[in-house]
Order: C-alpha cells, then structure tokens, then sequence
C-alpha cells in the first residue's frame, strides 16, 4: 500500500510543480518592462493587439489541458480554461481575431517567445530565461488602464 502512496505521490508531484506561479515573458523587441492585471487581461483575450510602440502582438498558450495553463488563466486572467477558448473562438468565428498560437511545452513557448517579435506568453517561474532574449514581466493589480 505505501508502494503504491509513494508512486501515486510521485506521478502527481511534477503536476504541482507546473501548477506554480506561471511567469509572463516577452520577447524584448516589445519594449516593455511591466503590466497591469486589466492590460493583460486585454491581451490574452486579444482585445489589445499593439505594444506601447506599434509592434503587432502574438500571443503564445499552452494547451488547455495544462496545469500550468490552468493556473494562469485562473491566477493572472481570472478566468477559466474553457471562457477563454470560448472567447477565442467567438472572436475567430466573427472574423474579428485570431487565435493564439499554442505550443506544445514550456521550452517552445519560450524558443518562439525568443524568436518571434512582439510575443508574449507565459513560464513557470522555475525555468531558466538567461540568454534567450525574453523579458520577464511584472504584473501590477492597479493601474486598471481601460
């Protein structure tokens, strides 16, 4: 019985672990170095389209079914997974917007971050960001910006 504890603890210990804070980064092309919870909000539910300095947004996800994923839409977005893609296809459908892009994992979310001007998307605090080329940002609550 304490065999099959300590296996269960395992196999869920490294979805803990990706439940953690989720860090947001972008690709330092955007020129930014903080924004507020309403801003980001904007853009992951790409109402706001442009950085401060013109540069065209793209915006990266993980999977729905990620924990880290998860955690951000509820921790950072205040929303759910499923409002989100709800949203996301309202807007594609009505010809308005497109979807973000979602990648596979945490490492290609932070290759194309690095890579792709204007991108923004989001890491577990514990991965490593030294010499990519990706800015991580820092979220204010105020400075609402609407």
């Amino acid at each position: 019985m304490r065999v099959i504890v300590g296996l269960l603890l395992m196999l869920l210990w490294p979805a803990q672990a990706m439940a953690s804070d989720a860090q947001i980064i972008v690709n330092a092309d955007a020129q930014v170095e903080s924004l507020s919870q309403a801003q980001l909000r904007r853009i992951f539910t790409m109402r706001q389209r442009q950085w401060p300095n013109g540069l065209l947004i793209k915006v990266f996800v993980l999977p729905n079914q990620n924990a880290l994923h998860q955690h951000f839409s509820k921790s950072q977005l205040n929303m759910f997974p499923y409002q989100l893609e709800r949203l996301w296809n309202k807007l594609v459908y009505s010809g308005l917007s497109e979807r973000p892009v979602e990648v596979y994992d945490e490492q290609q979310m932070l290759q194309l971050v690095a890579q792709t001007p204007g991108a923004i998307g989001y890491i577990s605090v514990t991965e490593n960001t030294s010499g990519v080329g990706v800015i991580k940002l820092a979220i204010s609550e105020e400075g609402d910006d609407e």
